[in-house]
């Protein structure tokens, strides 16, 4: 076998092509045990995956109860829950690469290797796991042999140096030169490459990592070299090396390539490790490094309701209402009576319309209290529409034809109940509620401002604008809005807003028509 050795600095990575053929996002599985502490195993898997823009997907070979100062027990799982795992995820995602770690004994590295086939066209890399870095041992010594049997299995094996020697039957190497022949011997006996990791030599600044490639006839060994980082927070170091290797590799095919590259990578996680703290032993590495996190945002405005907003919106509509003529000559009591009695029979044939709308409300809400609420008020229109004709229309003559402004209000708001749903016809009704109750208001509070006379000629009409009844329904009808806007996309809320406007406009208007010919007659939408 020849030896290529190829010193390769790890900044020469980024003019490293990409194929097309690879999947955006890679689905790449952890077969392995678990890390309370997040360094290594499953834990530390995942995020290698994730930093290399990989989805990572686990299933546990054991359970680890260990932190960054050893191990304290093990407990792994039946054999049969383990395949159930396997044929869960096999049976469902496409599988781009399996990395295996830790597989504890001889029946779990069994179920594996009779798995790896469901597995069909992934690339596949074993970590070994045989000893933790505090020293405490992973596999239990009769699943040696099952260990070396899976290796062919895989199509590259990343063994630090005892394991390496436990593959092959032979003592550790105490040299670099004998790690690779090491890492030689067993690519050419199992038919897999051989990652063959300097990290453990004793003393060495130097720490290369070969590539012993099994797929190449010749026997390529790629050599990348490195320095030893300052830092004993390496706990999970190879976990998180195969793992990014499974990920890389499904990207660029190419062993040398995706070494190169998860190397910059690893080089970065070690020399940024002592930013975590985590623990008081061998800390993790830090697997994120290369994310910057950006300044934490501002909290968005907090959202303002929708009476707020269409309450600051109409104040046009609101000021012009309450300077209106017919407004202020009913308060003060100039208001001639032909105009009051076309607003009252304006106003009854208008409540006709509206508890027809109301109703339609009830039909569409959400909940019981909200239906009853609607129905409940389309029914007290009809008994006001009742009342206005027993004590006031009656014996007036003969009622005007429905103006043209009542009939384009009713027309809007029958609209809205045919066409948009519940919210939007909430905030269509809510300006006949809202505006009459705030121009009543003032009206009554003149009144009463003036001595609250009984000689002024509408002042059983003013005394009616008090009632406690319709200030409450109006509150409940705002509060409905405001949950209805809340609750509603984006695309409802400008609707209701909108709908709001065109009710309170029609209200102006109403208010108007009764001193104005031309409304009476006429109305343009807003």
């Amino acid at each position: 076998m020849s030896i290529r050795t190829l010193v390769d600095t790890v900044k020469h990575t980024e003019a490293l092509s990409v194929p097309a053929r690879a999947r955006t996002i890679p689905h790449v599985l952890s077969i392995a045990g678990t890390d309370p502490t997040g360094g290594a195993g499953l834990q530390a898997d995942l995020k290698s995956i994730g930093a290399q823009g990989g989805y990572g997907m686990a299933v546990v070979t054991s359970l680890v109860a260990q932190n960054t100062r050893g191990v304290r027990s093990v407990h792994t799982p039946p054999s049969t829950f383990l395949d159930e795992q396997l044929q869960a995820v096999s049976d469902d995602v496409t599988i781009d690469a399996v990395k295996i770690g830790m597989l504890g004994d001889a029946e779990t590295i069994r179920t594996v290797r009779r798995w790896l086939p469901r597995a069909t066209g992934a690339v596949i890399v074993l970590d070994p796991v045989m000893v933790a870095t505090s020293g405490d041992r992973l596999l239990a010594s009769d699943a040696e042999d099952e260990l070396r049997a899976l290796v062919p299995f895989a199509d590259l094996v990343t063994p630090n140096l005892p394991e390496l020697a436990v593959l092959l039957g032979e003592p550790v190497a105490t040299g670099w030169e004998a790690a690779v022949e090491q890492g030689k011997r067993l690519a050419a006996s199992t038919g897999t490459s051989v990652l063959v990791k300097g990290g453990h030599l004793e003393g060495a600044l130097e720490c290369p990592d070969a590539l012993v490639d099994a797929s190449d006839d010749a026997g390529t060994v790629s050599v990348v070299g490195g320095t030893r980082i300052g830092t004993r927070n390496t706990h999970g170091t190879g976990c998180s090396l195969s793992a990014a290797l499974a990920t890389v590799q499904t990207r660029t095919g190419n062993w040398h390539q995706s070494l190169l590259i998860v190397k910059k990578w690893l080089r970065g996680a070690l020399e940024r490790a002592d930013e975590l703290n985590v623990g008081q032993g061998n800390g993790p590495i830090h697997h994120f490094h290369e994310f910057v996190p950006g300044p934490i945002p501002a909290p968005p405005p907090e959202e303002r309701p929708f009476s707020e907003q269409v309450w600051e919106l109409t104040t046009s509509h609101r000021l012009a209402i309450e300077t209106l003529g017919f407004v202020r000559a009913l308060g003060d009591g100039s208001l001639p009576p032909e105009q009051f009695a076309y607003y009252l029979a304006q106003d009854a044939m208008y409540l006709r319309g509206y508890s027809r709308v109301l109703s339609r409300a009830s039909a569409l809400a959400p909940s019981e209290a909200e239906q009853l609420f609607w129905a409940k008020s389309a029914l007290s229109c009809l008994e006001v529409e009742s009342e206005l004709h027993r004590t006031w229309l009656t014996g007036r003559g003969q009622s005007p034809a429905q103006g043209r402004v009542t009939r384009a209000y009713v027309d809007h708001l029958l609209a809205a109940s045919a066409n948009a749903g519940y919210a939007v016809l909430v905030a269509a009704v809510l300006p006949c509620y809202w505006l009459y109750a705030h121009v009543g208001n003032a009206l009554h509070s003149q009144w009463i401002g003036n001595g609250a006379s009984p000689d002024h000629p509408y002042a059983n009409w003013l005394e009616t604008y008090a009632d406690p009844a319709f200030a409450e329904a109006t509150a409940r009808a705002i509060s409905i809005a405001d949950s209805c806007f809340a609750a509603a996309p984006p695309a409802d809320r400008e609707a209701m807003i909108e709908a709001f406007g065109a009710s309170a406009w029609y209200e102006h208007e109403f208010f108007d028509a009764p001193t104005r010919l031309d409304l009476r007659d006429s109305a343009k939408l807003p």
